[in-house]
Parts: structure tokens; sequence; C-alpha cells
């Protein structure tokens, strides 16, 4: 049943934290995959599961989480199967955590704690940073008693680390300090953010902003859209980091990509979602998730294998709409294609859905396409002649638009180029034909 995988930890070696799930199964609610999804969490946390509990009731027990009789049970799991961690797929009360801990011999985090956890390994830039320790001490703040009993018992692990684990053991008065010192850092980061959006805005340089459930594929995504505009060694260099994992990258990354009509945009991955996204991480990222409201496109990412596709769709959307205030256009993008499971499911593209396959790169040039189209408009291939006088045109079309067989000779500059319809009025004195194909 149980997997001893081994990691290094300081030039030695320390078993993963053997975890039990635990969750309650409402009767009203809609019937999901929690329990596969906790587990995921669990591994990407660098814990293994050992074995899950789910009871079936009608609402929350405000003392337990589960009923009296369910938690002596699990007390008695504990023991049998020597656990480390037990994880309950709800966000428990600082009263839940202590009268647990009175009952269970092992430390008790809840899903919340368990996917700060997560971010504080993940976060890598000085914003990400401040950003997870403002989200854990805003968790911590209430629940003071019940974690730090957690933490001098066990020492910590799972769902003690990051830049706010040693402030755990403050006082409620340091701690709103330190919480609104990391806020006024934040602020002054989000300036910075601010006036490199207002450069990007004043350029005219548009944004398109990649969002989607966890591990649909996004840092996938940003990296295919990478190689097919650079050279292999540049490309290697802009790449993100990728893994088959929840939560793989968590900063948000920028890259800048020409589209098939020449026009540079800038492609925004931002951090994926997650159904039960704690509060404090929405609030803590809420600078850098507003970038959305800027976006001229969304891209919303899918992974089409996925069990609970329409549920994570429906996240995804949600959280969206909380973000954005104002009608951007969204463009439905089905990834992993390659690996589909049900031949049933049709992969034909349209103007506002197209299935691809970040891995692979099956596709790309449809959605890079689409994205150009939805952007910027028709766009044709042009034969142009533009005088010695006026060659500040010519240069403008060379360093923004794709341009080929150009030909100076005395007069100026001969060439063709690929111009959109909403511009082609501009550059009509020097059209002298149409390339069809």
């Amino acid at each position: 049943m149980y997997d001893p995988n081994q990691k290094e930890n300081n030039g030695g070696y320390m078993e993963k934290e053997r975890c039990l799930l635990i969750a309650v199964e409402l009767s009203n609610e809609k019937e999901t995959n929690d329990m596969e999804e906790l587990k995921l969490l669990v591994e990407a946390a660098e814990g293994v599961v050992i074995s899950s509990i789910v009871q079936n009731k009608q609402s929350i027990d405000n003392r337990y989480y589960v009923g009296q009789g369910k938690i002596e049970e699990i007390a008695n799991y504990v023991k049998e199967l020597e656990i480390d961690t037990v994880v309950f797929n709800d966000e428990l009360s600082g009263s839940q955590i202590r009268n647990i801990e009175e009952v269970v011999d092992a430390k008790v985090i809840d899903r919340t704690n368990l996917i700060l956890d997560i971010f504080a390994k993940r976060a890598l830039t000085k914003e990400g940073q401040l950003q997870v320790e403002l989200a854990q001490l805003k968790y911590s703040l209430p629940r003071l008693i019940g974690l730090n009993k957690n933490l001098s018992r066990l020492g910590g692990g799972i769902g003690t680390r990051g830049p706010g684990e040693q402030k755990l053991e403050l006082d409620r008065r340091r701690i709103k300090e330190k919480i609104s010192d990391i806020q006024n850092n934040l602020d002054e980061l989000g300036k910075v953010r601010e006036t490199k959006r207002k450069k990007r805005m004043k350029d005219q340089i548009p944004i398109i902003s990649i969002v989607g459930y966890t591990n649909a594929g996004k840092s996938t995504l940003l990296n295919a859209l990478v190689e097919s505009e650079y050279s292999e060694e540049e490309a290697e260099n802009k790449k993100v980091f990728s893994h088959d994992m929840l939560f793989a990258t968590l900063d948000t990354e920028l890259r800048r990509v020409r589209l098939p009509g020449g026009r540079r945009v800038i492609f925004s991955d931002t951090v994926g979602f997650i159904k039960k996204l704690p509060t404090q991480i929405v609030e803590a990222f809420k600078g850098t998730l507003e970038e959305i409201k800027y976006a001229d496109l969304i891209i919303h990412l899918i992974d089409i294998n996925d069990e609970n596709l329409t549920l994570h769709k429906e996240t995804t959307t949600k959280l969206v709409e909380k973000i954005v205030d104002k009608d951007i256009p969204i463009l439905t993008v089905y990834n992993k294609i390659d690996n589909i499971v049900n031949d049933k499911i049709t992969t034909v593209s349209s103007n506002d859905i197209i299935y691809i396959s970040a891995k692979s790169k099956l596709n790309i040039d449809v959605l890079l396409n689409t994205v150009d189209y939805k952007i910027n408009g028709e766009k044709n291939k042009y034969s142009l002649k533009i005088p010695n006088s006026e060659l500040k045109n010519y240069y403008w079309l060379y360093e923004n638009r794709f341009t080929y067989n150009v030909e100076f000779d005395g007069e100026g500059v001969s060439f063709d180029a690929i111009l959109y319809e909403n511009e082609k009025q501009q550059y009509k004195k020097y059209i002298t034909g149409e390339i069809n194909g």
C-alpha cells in the first residue's frame, strides 16, 4: 500500500510524509472527484497518500468536521497505518483543528493550508514570495493556537513551509504589523507593474492572457508559442518551467511573440485555478491576477481529457468573472488532443473553439492565426513601392510586419508585405498589387 519513495534532505534521506485524506460528501453537492484532486495536491507537496476516508453527511460537524464516531475511527487509522499527517478536504477553523488534535495523534492540516504550502514551494520571484507570505499570515492569524501546538509538536513538514513558516509564533499584533508591511511592499511592486503596463498600452502591444484550471498545460502552451517565434537556442532561454503536476508554476510569466501577420503581442501565463481556491490566495494575488483585466483577448485553456471537465471549466469561468469587470473576448482552447481517451470527441476547430496539443505543437499555427484574426482582423499580402523620400514607412513595416522580396533602386524600395485590413488604407498609395495565396 505504501511506496516508501525517498527524497534527498540536506545530504541525507527521509521518507515522504504518510498522509491520510479526509472528506465529507454533502448530500446536496454534485458528485466530483475531489479525493483524486486532493491526492494530487498532496503529491505536489511531496507527500504520499496511504489511505482516504469519505463520510456522507447532511452538514459539516462544527466540532470535528466529521462526526464524533468517525473522528475516533480516524484516530485508530492514524495509529494502525503510522500516519504522519491528516489532510482535510475543506478549510478548518482554529477550534476544529484543536478539537481534532485532542483525539488524533498526528499533524492536522486542511486543504487551504496544503495549497498554501505548495505555493510557498513554487514562488520564485520576490513578489510571488511576498504574496504567499501574506496569504499564509492571513490564514494563520485566526488559527494561531491550533497551529502553534501543531508545529511545536511535529516540527514542520507539509503545511508548515514557506516564507510565513517562522512567523506563526508571533503574537497577533506583530503578525498584523507584518501583514501591513508586506502589503505596502506589494503596493510598491504593483506600481512598478502598473508603469510597465502603461508602457505596453502606449506602445499598443496587445495582451493575450492564458487562464485555466491548474495542470491544463498553460506553461507548456507558452513554451510552444515561444518555440514558434524563436530559434531553438533563443527559445530555450525563454522557456518557462512546466511539469505534469498541480501548480507546477506559480509566478506570472510574460512572453513576446510575433503573430502570423507580423504584429507583436504579449502572451501572459497566470496562476492556475482550482476548485476551492483559498480566498487568501485570491486576495494576496489580486494584483497579478488583475493583469487579466487588461487583456485584449483571454485564452481559456482546458484539458480535453479532464474527467471533471465541465466543473473545472465552470470554476475557471467564475473566477475570471470575479476578476474581470468588462467584456473581454474569450477563445476556448482544448489541449492534449494527442492523448484523447474518448474517440467520440470531435476536434474540429472554429473561430471560437480551437483544439491543440501544446506538448506536440499540433495546431499551434491554427491557434496563432485565430488569435491574429481576433486581435487584428483580416490580413493579406501586397506588393508595395515606397519612394526614397518616405522610406521611414518602409522601415516601420520592416520592423513591425513581415516583409519579403525586398529590392532597393534609385527611386526607392519595392517589396511584398502583409498588411491588416484596417491599415490597408494607410498604405494605399504605395500598393502596386495584391498577392493571392
